[in-house]
């Protein structure tokens, strides 16, 4: 029998990436890497087509995971122009295909990740390897899933839209950062605050509360200017952002029960790993009253590998044969 081949994908706001894979001893192994830039094509399917115009052989079917929620096999995605249905990726000879969620992907994903593919935010070496884990993540948007499991084993990845859920303020400062972003926006979700463009509204809010002006509106100079001197507004700023993700973290672990573990993707949390490590990151993880001791024994995680999506695609699609 001839081994299935499959496109898999991960398609964001800003990147796309896409790979062939093919299962090795019960492991997804990836070949064919390719990542562009979202505005490098006009359509997504423009994007899939030149992908596959290129690889040396072509797959039958697929799994793309593309940042949104999928609905009746179509998405259009929350931080990008682009619409993506099953329905136009048959049209390329993909057939089977699903859409699933990004979030989804890294949910199938994480669970083999060990090693030099993760770095520790806190608390034990392992959590409890028959209950759920969540994946939560800060990049051009925040997202969240959870993958449920059982003690025979079996999994369930979860997507969801948590980033879209209610801002809870954890201080005084943070209070009036909500007042000063709702008299902006109305309603504040987690995404206005705990993503690239969240970091900017942040500074900004600390700024006016501070009397201060503030020029930046691109997110790589926070971090850089954090990164560079621990004084400075934006090491102010990035410090409460951590603390911030912290606090967002633990409480989808509670409503989770994600005593499995606690994984941060995303395109923002690598890049400043020396300096979430050393924030209050983990304190306010952990900081959710009676719960403490339960919170303590949940292990937190930064996800480093660059194909964790695109692995976590092929893991389903081989799951289920798509």
């Amino acid at each position: 029998m001839t081994q299935p081949l499959f496109l898999v994908g991960d398609v964001g706001g800003t990147n796309a990436r896409f790979a062939l894979a093919r299962e090795v001893d019960g492991r997804p192994v990836l070949e064919h890497f390719q990542r562009f830039p979202a505005e490098a094509h006009p359509t997504f399917l423009e994007g899939v087509q030149a992908y596959l115009d290129g690889c040396p052989v072509r797959p039958t079917g697929g799994v793309i995971a593309v940042a949104g929620p999928v609905t009746d096999g179509a998405i259009d995605l929350t931080n990008s122009p682009w619409r993506v249905s099953e329905g136009e990726l048959q049209t390329l000879g993909l057939n089977p295909v699903r859409l699933i969620n990004d979030f989804e992907a890294l949910a199938w994903g994480a669970p083999g990740l060990t090693g030099d593919d993760l770095a520790s935010l806190g608390g034990p070496d392992a959590g409890d390897p028959h209950a759920a884990i969540a994946l939560v993540g800060p990049g051009t948007g925040f997202g969240v899933s959870i993958l449920a499991r059982d003690a025979q084993g079996r999994e369930m990845a979860l997507p969801g839209e948590g980033g879209h859920a209610c801002f809870a303020p954890g201080d005084e400062i943070e209070d009036e950062v909500l007042r000063i972003l709702r008299r902006r926006f109305g309603r504040v979700s987690i995404e206005r605050l705990i993503c690239g463009p969240g970091l900017v509204n942040l500074h900004q809010a600390l700024a006016e509360m501070d009397g201060r002006e503030s020029a930046i509106d691109d997110p790589a100079q926070i971090t850089a200017g954090a990164m560079a001197d621990a004084n400075s507004a934006c090491a102010i700023t990035l410090n409460r952002f951590c603390a911030m993700l912290g606090a967002v973290a633990g409480d989808i672990a509670l409503t989770a029960g994600a005593r499995g573990g606690v994984y941060v993707a995303g395109g923002i949390v690598p890049r400043i790993l020396p300096f979430i490590q050393a924030s209050p990151f983990r304190d306010r993880f952990e900081n959710k009253g009676r719960f403490r001791d339960y919170m303590a024994a949940i292990p937190t995680r930064v996800i480093l590998h660059k194909q964790a999506a695109l692995l976590g695609a092929a893991r389903a699609a081989f799951a289920a044969k798509v």
